[in-house]
């Protein structure tokens, strides 16, 4: 049994996260904390918890982290970096939820984030934790980037393209949507019940901070420079509380190649990817609670545009689920440990 500490347990993220650690059997987790419910058992924030756990929120300060095995940070970005280092000096593992360690330059993380990188020197050795791209360095890793929503989204659908060297790199578009909950749980008027409720927008149309983790994991995965990636990212917020659904579209550069048969292949021994039947439709319903990413590839009337369809659960392969899957590799537990949870419908 490992030892595991949440810091930030209040946000969605947060509780998703633990929902999903109590019912694995091989992590206990020992404490998560929460500055501002500190001293408060964790079944009175979380009713769906009570007879689950007896876990009160602990002080960040006061919490005992340095005695767990992997520490999950489900932070505001700019928190787990100011903490990281202290932890790994101590031989924890950590997990950071947020965007701290996602991207490579400090230069630009700063440009997109509104404030300085505070340990920069631990972005050349954080992992990215996309595991369908990553999965051997996660194993070895001591410090993991949980990748974003939308990045997991966009990136599991144009990888096989991208890898196979099939579509123009300058050509692609993410037309994406998402629930409320990706929002987070903060008080915010737009996404209150009475502005996102019977409503549908676009937002962040000219730069989203996803924007440049998606370009930077699309070049490693087509082994070129982020310069020669252009990519048109579209994100909209739509009026349901959990799902992601990413329609991508990208130009062909090969003619009569079976996409149907290379996106299977791809994601053959992939635990958590489904590859749907030709002609398939995936729903974000279908996926509601569980750790998959369901994909369809289409080829409109033959011709030279692809369009594949991903979608997830924002809160579990979009973050918590992953999380624990980069926690599964990481200490040597089966991949799918803790995460065989089928997705709740209706």
């Amino acid at each position: 049994m490992k030892k595991i500490g949440i810091v930030g347990g209040t946000g969605y993220t947060g509780a998703e996260l633990l929902r999903l650690l109590l019912a694995h059997p091989e992590a206990e987790v020992v404490t998560i904390t929460s500055r501002a419910e500190q001293g408060r058992e964790v079944a009175e924030r979380y009713p769906n918890l009570r007879g689950i756990t007896s876990l009160r929120f602990d002080s960040p300060d006061e919490a005992p982290l340095i005695d767990c095995d992997l520490v999950f940070f489900a932070t505001p970005n700019g928190v787990a970096m100011q903490q990281v280092p202290s932890l790994l000096a101590k031989g924890v593992r950590v997990i950071d939820l947020a965007a701290d360690f996602r991207l490579r330059d400090a230069e630009q993380w700063a440009e997109w984030y509104g404030q300085p990188h505070q340990c920069s020197e631990l972005l050349a050795s954080a992992v990215y934790g996309l595991p369908e791209i990553n999965r051997q360095s996660i194993k070895r890793a001591q410090l993991v980037a949980n990748p974003g929503c939308y990045p997991t989204a966009v990136q599991l659908a144009f990888l096989p393209l991208i890898k196979h060297k099939l579509v123009d790199l300058q050509a692609l578009i993410a037309d994406t949507k998402s629930g409320v909950s990706g929002a987070g749980r903060s008080a915010n008027v737009g996404t209150l019940l009475c502005e996102a409720s019977e409503n549908f927008k676009a937002y962040g149309v000219t730069g989203h901070r996803h924007l440049p983790e998606i370009i930077q994991g699309l070049a490693q995965a087509g082994q070129v420079d982020i310069k020669q990636i252009a990519l048109t990212f579209v994100p909209h917020l739509t009026p349901m509380i959990r799902g992601i659904h990413a329609t991508c579209y990208s130009k062909l550069t090969v003619t009569g190649a079976d996409l149907q048969e290379m996106f299977v292949q791809h994601y053959l021994n992939e635990p958590f990817v489904d590859v749907m039947p030709v002609g398939s439709h995936p729903e974000t319903r279908s996926v509601k609670g569980s750790n998959l990413c369901r994909i369809a590839v289409h080829q409109p009337f033959q011709k030279d545009t692809v369009v594949v369809l991903s979608v997830i659960d924002n809160l579990v392969k979009g973050a918590a689920g992953q999380a624990v899957q980069n926690m599964n590799i990481m200490l040597g537990f089966p991949e799918q440990l803790g995460l065989q949870v089928t997705a709740v419908l209706p």
